[in-house]
């Protein structure tokens, strides 16, 4: 998730800590309170689900680029990882697809990177 959780937790921290100060303002503080909710339900729901779709993820990657092997580790910040290397790998293989000409393998990666941003799709988004 970008930005990670834990960074949307502390922001949300911070925003509980001012709005329980006095003299906030009630529309500030009723606005506060809105975005923190949301935030809230979006966290939630990818903390949910974070590791799944890594894990999807890191399996179509790696078919793609004829790696073998899967994540070992189940830890968000080691399949995280293991998801920029191999991202970073399948850069690598579109560029040289692109270079050399081979649609196909451009097509697949294509149709990988819509099927990851349909991973990652909210429940809340509206398209």
């Amino acid at each position: 998730m970008n930005p990670p959780v834990p960074a949307v937790l502390a922001e949300l921290a911070g925003l509980m800590i001012r709005n329980a100060m006095p003299g906030v303002a009630e529309a500030e503080r009723a606005s506060d309170l809105g975005l923190s909710a949301a935030l809230l339900g979006v966290a939630a729901e990818i903390w949910d689900r974070q590791a799944h779709i890594l894990v999807e993820e890191n399996r179509a990657v790696r078919a793609l680029l004829g790696e073998v092997g899967g994540d070992g580790d189940l830890h968000i910040s080691a399949l995280q990882a293991e998801n920029d290397r191999l991202r970073a790998a399948l850069i690598q293989a579109h560029a040289a697809a692109e270079a050399a000409g081979d649609k196909a393998r451009q097509a697949a990666i294509w149709t990988e990177l819509v099927a990851a941003t349909e991973r990652r799709r909210l429940s809340t988004a509206p398209v």
